[in-house]
Order: structure tokens, then sequence, then C-alpha cells
């Protein structure tokens, strides 16, 4: 059993920095990114301020594996220390797994599909405003090819998230 101290540590990061981490993942995917497609080129200077200059990229993975890190500690807790069948079948303790499964496919998602793609976005970008000129038409399509890539993604990170945030929010009233 960990100390008081401990526990409330653990889940203040787990709720305050994993409100951060869904709520940016919906803003992301439900309202910024839309947008920055719809601005066309001009979208490029703003994609390339938030993973380079603001590393959203980074500073998401980092709130996942922050929540992820301290939700798992306290699931631990829980369960004494995953030995306790009773609870982990039980309606919390499963409710409580399903959550953390949806945040740790996020987390799988973000780190080899999200973050990636955002960089090859910014890196495409700057090729093409080094050239001076408009994207050449196989620069378009790779754009596109990206873009829809990288909306499809945090969409479906969003949803995960928000189905995440669900069953941890009922989770202790779940028989």
């Amino acid at each position: 059993m960990m100390s008081h101290a401990l526990f409330l540590a653990l889940r203040f990061v787990h709720v305050v920095v994993g409100v951060f981490w869904v709520g940016s993942l919906v803003f992301l995917a439900f309202i910024l990114l839309p947008s920055v497609r719809a601005a066309g080129p001009a979208g490029g200077a703003v994609m390339q301020q938030l993973t380079q200059v603001r590393r959203v990229p980074t500073v998401l993975l980092t709130a996942g594996i922050l929540t992820v890190l301290s939700g798992l500690t306290l699931y631990w807790n829980d369960s004494a220390g995953f030995r306790s069948k009773a609870w982990l079948s039980s309606g919390t303790g499963m409710t409580f797994g399903l959550g953390a499964v949806f945040a740790i496919l996020v987390l799988v998602i973000g780190s080899t599909v999200n973050s990636p793609t955002a960089k090859r976005i910014t890196a495409l970008g700057g090729q093409i405003r080094a050239g001076g000129g408009a994207p050449s038409a196989e620069q378009a399509a790779q754009m596109e090819r990206l873009q829809r890539r990288l909306a499809n993604a945090l969409r479906l990170t969003a949803v995960l998230l928000l189905l995440a945030a669900a069953a941890m929010s009922v989770a202790r009233y779940v028989r």
C-alpha cells in the first residue's frame, strides 16, 4: 500500500495531466487540424510552429506517458499489486482496465503514427517553402496523403481517449 501523499500526487498527475492530454487531442482532431487543412498552404506555417517550436507531438506524448504510468501505478495499488483477482474481475477493475487499454492504444498510435506523420508534414512543408513556388504535383499529393493520415489518426486517438476518460469517470460505480 502506498503512502497517502504519494497516492494524492499520482492521482493529481493522472487526472490533471490526463485532462490536458484528452482535451488537447480532441481540440487538435476536431477543431485545429481541420482549420489548418482548410487554410491550405498558409496552414503549413501553423503546423511548423506547432511541431517544431511548440513541440506539440513531444508534449502530448509526454502527457500520455505520465498519464498512463500514474494510472497503472494507481491500478497496481487498487489491485494489491495485480494480485486481487476479486478486484481485477470486478466491474470497477475491468472498467479501469478497459480505460487503460484505450489510453495505451492511444500512446502506441500517437508514437507510431501521429507524431512521425506530423513531423513529415512539417518537413515536406519546409521543402515546399524552400522551393519558393507552388508545390509540385507529387509534393501536393504527398501532403494530402500525410494530412489525411494525420487527421484520421488524430480523430481515432481523440475518440479512444474520450472512451478512456468515460471509463475512468464511471469505473468506481460499475458493479
